[in-house]
């Protein structure tokens, strides 16, 4: 069963991590006042300000970082700053029993992603999939969408995805329902063959990524294919698939024909074109949380991702 962290109210304190690659400072800057203006608090993590080549400073300043954050009372939601790359190396090392005896909102996408595989499956916590602060939210151009996705923290109530949000195209037509799991496709397979690896059984699987070639795209989803995560899910949402365009000297598929190819032929409810992932703007959802996918009115609906103080 799925454990829901407690909402936030103003007042509360915000933890801010860096568990993959260091943020970009000035943007850093500007998301900081964006969560000051929501009336939070924050603790920054000392990773934030550390580099160690391509990461967040060394692995285990980032794994300090998630313990002192989940142990320390005063904070109530963990925030991630930037995904970039690096969570994958400090999942094995995370103190999981100290999370799930600490449950808290835990708040990033992207390489994230493994993180949020690791403790759902772990713990059973509830985890958020959503704008980061120096990625998304400190853009001088950052969509109020992106911004206003930060309120499902603070409010109970369905989440509903429509396509009053963007154009939705269904692949495969059907209903399903089942807890929400998934996030960047690069980050899930590299979950495979690891005590972490992406369990879809009877769940809606979202899967979105950035920046990788069309051939990329279908070497990934065929090696899902090929471990029945898409046969196993109860269905399947397609989020943003940003830039993930062939090289013009090249001759290639199109994503179009990746998705006939290794998505659909699962038969399960497909939909395609959420604003979900490396997109602006960029809508949070809670992973674990249960969903209800209709694709003949096309719509998503998941339910809220926290619980109220007097919720068991």
């Amino acid at each position: 069963m799925a454990v829901k962290p407690l909402m936030l109210k103003r007042g509360d304190t915000v933890g801010i991590i860096a568990p993959a690659s260091p943020p970009k400072q000035e943007l850093l800057g500007n998301a900081l006042s964006f969560l000051e203006e929501s009336g939070l608090a924050v603790k920054i993590g000392s990773s934030v300000y550390r580099q160690h080549g391509y990461l967040a400073g060394m692995d285990e300043e980032r794994i300090d970082d998630i313990h002192t954050m989940f142990l320390d009372q005063e904070i109530k939601a963990i925030i991630c700053a930037c995904g970039g790359y690096g969570t994958g190396r400090i999942v094995s090392k995370l103190n999981y029993d100290l999370i799930k005896n600490n449950p808290k909102i835990v708040w990033g996408y992207s390489d994230i992603t493994f993180l949020h595989t690791a403790i759902h499956q772990k713990t059973g916590l509830v985890t958020f999939h959503g704008p980061m602060l120096s990625s998304d939210i400190g853009l001088k151009d950052v969509h109020e969408l992106t911004k206003k996705s930060f309120k499902q923290l603070f409010k109970q109530g369905p989440l509903e995805f429509t396509s009053k949000h963007s154009t939705l195209h269904t692949l495969v037509e059907g209903m399903a329902s089942g807890p929400v799991i998934g996030g960047n496709l690069t980050l899930l397979v590299t979950t495979l063959g690891t005590e972490y690896e992406v369990n879809t059984k009877g769940k809606i699987l979202f899967i979105e990524d950035v920046d990788e070639e069309p051939y990329k795209v279908d070497r990934m989803l065929n090696q899902l294919k090929m471990a029945g995560k898409f046969n196993d899910a109860a269905g399947i949402i397609i989020g943003d698939f940003k830039n993930c365009v062939p090289d013009k000297r090249k001759e290639s598929l199109t994503l179009d024909q990746l998705f006939v190819d290794h998505v659909i032929p699962a038969n399960k409810p497909t939909m395609r074109g959420f604003q979900i992932g490396h997109s602006s703007p960029c809508l949070g959802i809670p992973i674990g949380s249960v969903a209800n996918m209709n694709t003949k009115e096309q719509t998503l609906i998941v339910e809220s991702g926290i619980r109220e103080e007097d919720e068991a």
